[in-house]
């Protein structure tokens, strides 16, 4: 049976999970433009797009419990229902700039544009890293277990050098 340390020392640290993040996300994402460009050439954009974005969550979703949080295994249906909210606030965020930019800007170009969706996709993938990381492959302890601390009995000696000997629990 593992011992709670060992699972905490399974779990990557912040930094390498970042990394593990980008590297499974980035990968997953590069793949999925060449995968939606194909399957363009079959079937309409719109229905390759969003075929291939649920795929590609999915696949993200697994790699994700399995390598980026070190969460020990599948993911959830949980985890996967989670993850897809992420990724869909993710996806609300980058087109809300887009809108935002050709609200604010008559004929944007090309340059302004990809700063602008690479910013708010910048912004959007560190939130969705923190929601992964803070709320959906956070490593459940049950309540009992958080609160257990350790007593440690002292001997105190009353005023009176003949009293009894008194335990203490430390807070």
């Amino acid at each position: 049976m593992e011992t709670a340390q060992s699972q905490e020392q399974a779990t990557p640290g912040a930094f390498t999970a970042f990394a593990r993040f980008v590297l499974c996300g980035g990968g997953v994402g590069i793949a999925s433009s060449f995968a939606v460009a194909a399957f363009a050439s079959w079937i309409p954009w719109v229905l390759a797009n969003a075929l291939i974005t649920v795929a590609s969550t999915l696949l993200a979703t697994e790699l994700h419990a399995r390598f980026t949080f070190g969460a020990g295994g599948r993911a959830t249906w949980r985890q996967h229902a989670q993850s897809a909210g992420s990724a869909a606030a993710a996806y609300v965020v980058t087109c809300v700039a887009m809108l935002v930019l050709q609200q604010l800007v008559a004929e944007p170009g090309a340059v302004l544009e990809q700063v602008v969706y690479l910013s708010a996709s910048a912004l959007a993938g560190a939130a969705r890293f923190a929601v992964l990381r803070l709320v959906v492959f956070a490593r459940n302890h049950s309540p009992a277990a958080a609160t257990v601390r350790p007593v440690h009995a002292t001997v105190a000696r009353a005023s009176a050098p003949a009293g009894p000997a008194v335990l203490c629990r430390a807070a």
